[in-house]
Parts: structure tokens; sequence; C-alpha cells
């Protein structure tokens, strides 16, 4: 029988196949699960819900579609609701509010990952763990660096859970190495 994780790493890969996608997943998907330690709160449950959160978007990327397409989806796979109200909520133009810590977590998490991963890839080194506060905070600053990475939306998912920026910054990168492996950075 397989476990909810695999579950869930099925219903990604049948919808996505970019492997740059699958990284994101999995950072996001690292990040939950580290917060949730932090937080005290279901590993699983959170980790699960940052490995789904874009799973749908390679086949439904535009804001009429993504994440509403993946809501459905997950409703009819019987997934709680409070993993499908976080998904909605982890993209502003939803209007969907984030009530819980774990939506509230995975709008924190999901474009800082993103972030950090560009910042390994310009590295001469590409690794992860090497990726300093002060570059990232620069690097923020520069709009024409991962200029799809909305930069409001990392500050205010930091303030969100309450954590000051530097902070998550050297949280997530510590996160991130334990699976660089993985993300081949």
């Amino acid at each position: 029988m397989k476990s909810s994780r695999e579950k869930a790493f099925a219903l990604l890969t049948k919808y996505t196949k970019s492997e740059s996608l699958i990284k994101h997943a999995l950072s996001v998907e690292q990040a939950m699960r580290s917060y949730a330690s932090k937080f005290g709160k279901d590993e699983e449950k959170w980790g699960i819900t940052g490995l789904i959160h874009d799973f749908e978007y390679e086949q439904f990327p535009t804001a009429n579609e993504h994440p509403y397409k993946g809501a459905k989806i997950l409703k009819e796979n019987g997934y709680p609701e409070d993993i499908i109200q976080a998904i909605l909520g982890h993209a502003d133009y939803t209007g969907v509010k984030r009530e819980t810590l774990m939506a509230k977590t995975l709008f924190a998490v999901d474009e800082i990952c993103g972030f950090l991963m560009a910042c390994a890839y310009v590295r001469p080194d590409k690794k992860i763990k090497d990726v300093q506060v002060k570059s990232v905070k620069k690097k923020l600053k520069d709009k024409a660096f991962a200029k799809g990475v909305n930069r409001d939306d990392i500050y205010d998912g930091a303030k969100e859970i309450g954590v000051a920026l530097e902070d998550h910054i050297t949280f997530l990168v510590s996160a991130l190495s334990d699976i660089s492996d993985k993300l081949g950075v």
C-alpha cells in the first residue's frame, strides 16, 4: 500500500513533467516539513501540502486555472479541506485568506524557495549550503535577477509567520541543504 507521500508524489508527477517544477515542489515540501518541525506541527501533512501546491501548474498555468483546477482535483481525490485551502491561499490573487499557520507558511516559503534555488545556480560552486543571507538580500533588490519572483510575497510571507527575513533565509538555506542532492544544488 502506498503512503500518503507516495500518492502525493504520484499525483505531482502525473501532471508535472518539468524537472525544474518537480525540484521546486521538492524544495517547498522540504521547507514545509522543516517549518512544521520547528512549529511542532504535522510534518507529513505540511510536507505533502508543499509537495502538491503547484502539481497542476504545468498543465493549467493561468491565473484563471491555477490553483483552482488543482483544488478541484484534490477534492475529487479526497484531500483534506485544510490542505486545499492552504493551496488556494498560496496565490494572493485568489483572495483566499490564509487562516492557518500551515497556509501562511506555504505562502511564506513558495516564492523564496525558487529564489534561493536561483541564488544557488549562479554561485560558482552551485551549492545551496554556501548561499549567504547578505547575497540573497542584495539579489532581492536587483529586479533583473530572477525577475519572475514576486519580492513582495517574500517579504510579506516572512511577516505572516512572524520570522525576520534574515532568519527565514538562514532557516531555509539550511533546510534545502539537507536535500541538496535531490535538488541538484
